[in-house]
């Protein structure tokens, strides 16, 4: 119970970034931002950071967005993990198809699963070692926007109160988020009414390598996640939700969650010691602009939908790394705040829309009922599954390589087309080369085959935006201009100095 309150002084510093929300994507935001010289404050009205594992999937893209942050970085993670190549859909009791993310292009070759108070705490440590440490038990009461700020109300478990005034205010602080009810945007879509069942258990009966199992059964779906020696995570549905959405059925017991695996896994299983047993009903909402003002949404704050794919956090955190660079170049004044800032909301909504679709479409194809619909169902995916071109392209959808900003304002293209990548895709990663991005200034990198002097004035022209050395590449007839989050900007004939120029110039 909070005590009488009182006020803090008021001070009259006024911090860069104020944070609202401590789990993974804000403590991304955070450390992000402070990397990039900001000043930066953090709050959750939380006491301590989760103990329940809560989301558990680290895709490819993310380790290697996470890569840039500093040197060892990604292998905090892994070290904390459990490598995973393979997801198999089983249906009938036969495997029907598999996704192998080792064929991907990228320097991590599987998803990492890891539970998310790990993820937490692996990010906290690191912005600690950043100087920020996360303010708990604080709470944001309410804000307003000025002209050149955003004085925000601060209250305390003691009952104290604080205001202060921050440039910008991002809300990383969940699916209710304060943040977003205080801008008054609605979060438009709708709930599921399916219950699901999540149990984190230790399981007997699984053999091979660690794999995510998807079992498509007449009486539902299955899905098992490994976390790591005999411990899994067990997702299913369990029947309709009442008719306004909350669920009916309650958290599992340990008999319960057995049953499902008897009838929808192999007999093999038994589930013992659990860990962790809840429901949820599936939301599937978002924002239709994560900006107002010197205001941004980000995460579930702007955006939530159904875990099929385990997209969820990974497209927050995405959210972080999008915004930071862009938030850093309007601070440091190299560059035009609005055409900037604006593209954040363009690209990033546009990708929670696609994730939206596509889990939706996932969870409904897993839901199918009937038994022709899904003898229909699992014949066309064996023989969809069958084609290397298909399972390659999924492989890339699910590692998150495969996402970029195609209709970005941020793109310009002096035409190549037939070179790739394209303006608004991910370039291409190598594990020779530092990834782009990294250190203490956002800057853009000039990708091209050869330097023979074209781009020396260009380079100290634009020092502040451009990294100072070439990177190199194997078309010799077309340059690259990448973004800082390592997205293509730009796309001309090589040695096209005054396009790279044009460009840097109009941002």
């Amino acid at each position: 119970m909070r005590g009488p309150a009182r006020t803090k002084a008021k001070t009259n510093m006024k911090t860069d970034v104020l944070i609202v929300g401590a789990g993974p994507v804000g403590l991304t935001m955070a450390a992000e931002l402070v990397r990039y010289g900001l000043s930066v404050r953090i709050v959750d009205k939380n006491s301590q950071r989760t103990d329940k594992s809560k989301a558990i999937v680290i895709w490819s893209r993310t380790l290697e967005l996470l890569d840039r942050m500093g040197p060892g970085v990604t292998d905090r993670f892994i070290q904390a993990g459990l490598k995973v190549e393979f997801t198999n859909i089983f249906a009938g009791g036969k495997q029907i198809a598999q996704v192998d993310l080792s064929t991907v292009d990228t320097p991590f070759k599987f998803v990492l699963l890891i539970q998310q108070n790990e993820t937490e705490r692996i990010l906290e440590e690191y912005l600690a070692e950043l100087g920020v440490k996360v303010e708990r038990e604080t709470e944001l009461q309410d804000f307003e926007q000025r002209a050149d700020s955003v004085s925000c109300n601060l209250v305390y478990a003691d009952g104290a109160t604080e205001n202060a005034e921050f440039s910008w205010l991002i809300g990383c602080d969940g699916a209710h988020s304060t943040v977003r009810h205080r801008l008054g945007m609605t979060f438009e879509g709708s709930t599921l009414l399916n219950d699901w069942i999540l149990a984190d258990v230790h399981i007997s009966g699984i053999d091979g390598p660690p794999s995510v199992n998807i079992h498509w059964h007449s009486a539902g779906i299955l899905a098992l996640f490994p976390l790591g020696g005999t411990r899994y995570r067990v997702i299913a549905d369990v029947g309709a939700s009442a008719s306004d959405g909350i669920g009916v059925h309650g958290n599992p017991t340990l008999e319960e969650v057995q049953k499902i695996l008897d009838v929808r896994g192999s007999k093999e299983l038994r589930a013992d010691d659990p860990v962790w047993l809840s429901s949820f009903t599936i939301n599937e909402r978002k924002v239709a602009d994560y900006r107002k003002g010197r205001v941004f949404l980000a995460g579930d704050a702007a955006h939530v939908h159904s875990p099929a794919g385990g997209q969820g956090m990974n497209t927050g955190m995405h959210d972080a790394f999008n915004l930071a660079w862009k938030l850093a170049l309007v601070s440091r004044g190299l560059c035009n705040a609005e055409p900037l800032l604006m593209s954040y909301s363009a690209e990033r909504s546009a990708v929670a829309k696609l994730v939206l679709e596509a889990t939706g479409r996932a969870t409904k194809v897993a839901l199918m009922r009937g038994e022709v619909e899904q003898s229909l169902r699992n014949h066309i995916a064996s023989l969809i599954f069958g084609l290397a071109p298909v399972r390659h392209m999924m492989a890339s959808v699910l590692s998150e390589v495969a996402v970029g900003y195609p209709d970005s304002p941020l793109n310009t293209s002096c035409g190549f087309e037939h070179s790739r990548p394209a303006p608004g895709e991910r370039a291409p990663v190598h594990e020779q080369t530092s990834a782009i991005g990294t250190g203490s200034t956002p800057r853009f990198a000039l990708c091209a085959a050869a330097d023979d002097g074209a781009y020396k004035g260009i380079m100290g022209e634009f020092a502040g935006l451009l990294e100072p050395t070439l990177r190199p590449t194997s078309d010799s007839g077309c340059l690259w201009l990448v973004r800082p989050d390592g997205y293509v900007a730009l796309r001309a004939r090589s040695g096209d100095a005054g396009a790279v120029g044009a460009y840097l110039l109009g941002l």
